[in-house]
């Protein structure tokens, strides 16, 4: 199916992750939101193009209809059976939903609850629900009794750092919807010791920069298997669409060149910082990555789409490695766009990268902005996002 779909000009689309107490990434979540609050959504419609960002393959999604008459159309709709859908607690008192819900549960489709529940609901519609969000606002609200003789799957959602992402997850919750980043480090943190395998990568980037010869880029190559596996396995993903198998480093740039082959270094930069607690931010750089050069690809300047996917993976190092970008910079090299994106929030990339953050927020109010600052409609950024999902998906398959 085609991603060019009539309802990606109906909705706003935010996405990002839920994840796990290993910071592994357990299911996609999406919110959806109607352009117009009067205005019908297609869910049959909006539920093909979920097939094909997120399939079953890559597994559940947890889909947040952001409007009622939205969400009853969804709950109306075919749909495949690794999709959770949230339903506002609000709604459980509404007896028709109650029906409707019953009815769908009992053909496989999986429940999850948000928000509170009000009293006047019936007690057995609770046990329809397989987990249940938790907003840190009303954290310390006790769940509804009902729900106490079936074990219940716990999302934490809102956190707003990494701290009380972890809290949550050791506190006993299953899972948090996003990983926020965090405030930037500053001057006087305390910086995290470079990998080795970054410093590997970065020296490799720098002789990409300089164009020395394939000969003298492999011999760096050889001396690190682990990055000469990554990359290789990188380059010859589904999602990297080439038709031929890349064998060697030689191989790889006579293929694609210096510029197309430094961005894949990029990408390696982040891959090789081991720490697990830092693997949702790895994500979110590809992500970020990803998408920013594809918000960019209707332009046909591969030199800015370059630039833009470098600045997206790049954009969470300074949290990584615990330096504030104006040290980090000194010693990676990036284009000044880049560079004034990363350091500063300025320059072309800036309003690129502003963007990507407010997807994976998934805050209509600021994509809108933020697609507006672009000169681009909420529809464009939209299939945008949906090509760079099914990318990134592909690459994961590698």
């Amino acid at each position: 199916m085609s991603l060019d779909h009539p309802v990606l000009d109906q909705v706003v689309l935010g996405a990002s992750s839920l994840f796990d107490a290993k910071r592994a990434p357990v299911a996609a979540h999406m919110t959806v939101f109607p352009q117009r609050p009067d205005a019908a959504i297609d869910a049959a419609g909006l539920l093909q193009v979920i097939d094909v960002i997120a399939p079953p393959e890559g597994g559940p999604l947890m889909l947040s209809v952001a409007n009622e008459a939205g969400l009853r159309a969804v709950l109306h709709a075919p749909m495949a059976p690794h999709l959770m859908i949230e339903v506002p607690g609000f709604m459980l008192s509404d007896p028709e939903l109650a029906t409707t819900l019953q009815e769908r549960v009992a053909t496989g489709l999986s429940l999850v609850l948000g928000g509170r529940v009000p009293d006047s609901a019936p007690q057995h519609l609770w046990q329809l629900f397989r987990a249940v969000t938790v907003d840190r606002a009303n954290i310390r609200n006790p769940l509804p009794a009902g729900l106490g003789g079936k074990p219940l799957l716990r999302y934490f959602v809102g956190a707003d750092g990494p701290a009380m992402s972890a809290g949550a997850l050791k506190a006993g919750f299953s899972a948090v919807v996003g990983w926020p980043v965090g405030d930037a480090p500053g001057a006087d943190s305390k910086a995290k010791p470079i990998p080795a395998g970054v410093t590997t990568v970065v020296d490799l980037m720098q002789r990409v920069d300089r164009q020395e010869p394939a000969e003298k880029l492999e011999a760096v190559v050889k001396n690190d298997p682990t990055l000469a596996f990554r990359l290789m396995r990188y380059l010859n993903s589904p999602g990297f669409g080439l038709s031929v198998e890349i064998s060697s480093f030689r191989h790889a740039l006579m293929i694609l060149g210096y510029q197309r082959l430094k961005r894949w270094l990029a990408l390696l930069v982040t891959s090789a910082i081991d720490d697990p607690d830092l693997k949702p931010l790895m994500q979110l750089a590809v992500r970020r990555g990803l998408l920013m050069e594809e918000i960019a690809r209707p332009s046909g300047d591969d030199a800015l789409r370059n630039e833009l996917f470098i600045c997206g993976v790049f954009s969470t190092l300074d949290r990584m490695i615990g330096q504030p970008f104006e040290q980090l910079l000194k010693t990676i090299p990036v284009q000044e766009s880049v560079a004034g994106a990363l350091a500063h929030d300025t320059g072309p990339c800036a309003p690129f990268l502003a963007l990507a953050r407010a997807v994976e927020t998934e805050s209509a109010y600021d994509i809108r902005e933020c697609a507006g600052a672009l000169m681009l409609s909420v529809g464009d950024v939209n299939r945008a996002l949906a090509k760079s999902l099914v990318h990134a998906h592909s690459l994961t398959k590698g």
